[in-house]
């Protein structure tokens, strides 16, 4: 049986820039950004596209090496994406399957990213540590875009 969790994260930045520096420019600013947890992003198929491909490797604060996940959907216009694991992380050891979609949505002078991630545990696996640590990650990973963002006004306007 399938499960999700989601999660509203309201931030000052832009939208658009938003979404473009976390969810389209993320293979170059995570690692600068959250060194402590993404060692490098490297796209291993397509250009951006639906299809696309990319591994995220990460540091030993991580319990696992790497993950891949594979662009399902994505709607500049609408800021949406969504992405599916293919490979690593907890998948095939905690997890059957996992997907997330994610919308960036104006808010006053800044926007709300709403996320929702679906998963499949495996029988008999509690993944709910997985789970709260997921979304911290998230979490901290869009207010250091935030940041970013607000102390570099010009970036991805």
């Amino acid at each position: 049986m399938s499960s999700s969790w989601t999660l509203e994260v309201e931030t000052k930045a832009s939208a658009a820039a938003l979404f473009k520096a976390a969810f389209l420019d993320w293979h170059n600013l995570g690692p600068k950004l959250t060194p402590e947890i993404i060692t490098g992003v490297t796209l291993i198929s397509g250009g951006g596209e639906p299809g696309s491909i990319r591994q995220i490797n990460f540091t030993p604060a991580v319990p696992f090496g790497f993950l891949k996940e594979r662009l399902d959907l994505i709607d500049r216009e609408k800021l949406e994406l969504k992405i599916s694991i293919v490979e690593g992380g907890d998948l095939g050891i905690k997890i059957e399957s996992a997907s997330t979609h994610i919308k960036v949505e104006h808010k006053g002078n800044g926007s709300i990213v709403k996320v929702t991630a679906t998963y499949k545990a495996i029988a008999g696996v509690d993944i709910s540590e997985d789970i709260k640590k997921a979304q911290e990650g998230f979490i901290k990973s869009v207010k250091a875009v935030e940041e970013h963002l607000i102390a570099n006004p010009g970036a991805y306007a």
